[in-house]
């Protein structure tokens, strides 16, 4: 149990400070719910954390009636995570980096705390939480579902980052599913 919460705390700090150190600053986007948040954020200036929250309600509602086990597991990684992706904000203005440094370097520390997360079974909601859904029917590796989700979000957000801001977050997305699938790697064959 200690363990589990320290996982929920210690990934919500790597997603905020992924996020708001490297990614806002250089309009990147990462994928899925935070990805889209922040490109909510991007046109309309919300609060990214507050988005995913809104954003993950549907998700949340076919969690409860089908998967409650994953609604109750990520419920507080949704939470926390968007706590801290909002909370961490300051950190926008904190550091520059050269937005290759930022892509990388954003994508491992979101990517890792993803998943730290789902090494104890919680996540960050969103399409974390369908990540989790499609894995347990597939038998597939969280961290590859994700990254193809990301790259669709991605995809669809190139119309309003542009086309080099595109390609670094694509850079990011990598970075994600490889940090992501290095953590829940030895989860799947335990």
């Amino acid at each position: 149990m200690y363990q589990k919460i320290a996982a929920v705390i210690s990934g919500s700090i790597l997603v905020g400070a992924g996020i708001n150190a490297f990614l806002v600053p250089n309009h990147l986007i990462d994928g899925g719910m935070i990805g889209i948040g922040l490109i909510i954020k991007y046109i309309w200036g919300y609060q990214t954390g507050f988005t995913i929250i809104c954003l993950s309600v549907p998700l949340y509602i076919i969690a409860f009636l089908y998967f409650r086990p994953y609604f109750y597991n990520s419920l507080h990684g949704l939470l926390l995570s968007s706590f801290f992706i909002d909370i961490l904000s300051p950190l926008r203005y904190t550091f520059s980096f050269p937005i290759l440094t930022s892509a990388v370097l954003g994508g491992f520390f979101v990517g890792s705390g993803i998943g730290i997360m789902l090494r104890y079974d919680t996540s960050t909601g969103g399409t974390d939480l369908l990540a989790q859904f499609i894995s347990r029917v597939l038998s597939l590796n969280i961290g590859i579902i994700i990254f193809l989700i990301d790259g669709v979000v991605i995809i669809i957000g190139s119309k309003t980052i542009g086309l080099n801001a595109t390609l670094y977050s694509a850079i990011t997305i990598f970075a994600v599913g490889i940090a992501t699938s290095l953590l829940t790697l030895n989860k799947e064959t335990a």
